[in-house]
């Protein structure tokens, strides 16, 4: 962990500290998530990632500029410091190979594992993560398709584009679910097997952002636009 983060005054419990702690994780972790679509992420976009008012955003923003954990400027944004970003890599690691074992090793299902995870992944100390990680072959990618940052702080990259733009006749391979945290979602995709690793052929799409006929698996599905724009998926050549 960073010593920055360790500089955080106590609380009067233990946990107090603790949750002052998780929050903050929670807020680097977010921050990370959202500066993959936009850099600097702005305060009323991080404040509705975290369903918070403006005001609490950007109170803990300061906390973590004055932790030298993010840049911050008023009306620029928020972006992590060198020092943030280890942090949410550590903690995104620790959430993903939680997901991971959760399913392999204890039978949960993929859409019950992303909440579990959310919790165990503050208090696993590095020796459990390096246990988890070699139990499991030190894998790459957790249940939905989300690439596992490394120990070095390396993330896999894979390219990819959403389901719903595949040409009539392509053939792709599913490679992410970004909405992990949408269990309903993952339920339903689960039921028509739009999982990752999933082979899919785009049999028709209809005009004006009408339905989409795939093949899966040698199964045909018809989803609507908008549920294949939440599937991410690998060309096949």
């Amino acid at each position: 962990m960073s010593p920055e983060i360790k500089s955080l005054s106590t609380g009067s419990s233990s946990q107090r500290d603790g949750l002052n702690h998780q929050a903050i994780e929670d807020y680097l972790k977010t921050i990370y998530m959202l500066e993959q679509e936009e850099s600097p992420v702005s305060t009323s976009r991080l404040a509705e990632a975290r369903g918070v008012k403006p005001g609490s955003a950007t109170s803990m923003i300061q906390r973590l500029h004055r932790l030298n954990l993010v840049d911050y400027e008023k009306h620029d944004g928020v972006a992590l410091t060198p020092a943030g970003r280890e942090i949410a890599l550590e903690v995104i690691r620790h959430h993903r190979l939680i997901e991971l074992y959760l399913m392999e090793a204890l039978g949960f299902s993929w859409d019950e594992v992303h909440e579990q995870a959310d919790i165990l992944e503050h208090v696993i100390s590095e020796k459990l993560e390096e246990r988890i990680a070699a139990v499991l072959n030190y894998p790459t990618f957790d249940p939905h398709g989300d690439p596992i940052p490394g120990k070095d702080g390396t993330v896999p990259s894979v390219n990819t584009q959403p389901l719903s733009t595949l040409p009539a006749g392509s053939r792709a391979v599913i490679s992410r679910i970004p909405n992990d945290a949408n269990s309903n979602l993952l339920r339903y995709l689960g039921e028509l097997s739009l999982v990752p690793g999933a082979e899919v052929e785009m049999v028709e799409a209809a005009p004006f952002d009408g339905p989409l006929t795939l093949n899966v698996n040698g199964q045909t599905r018809v989803i609507g636009q908008k549920l294949a724009e939440t599937v991410l998926v690998e060309l096949k050549p």
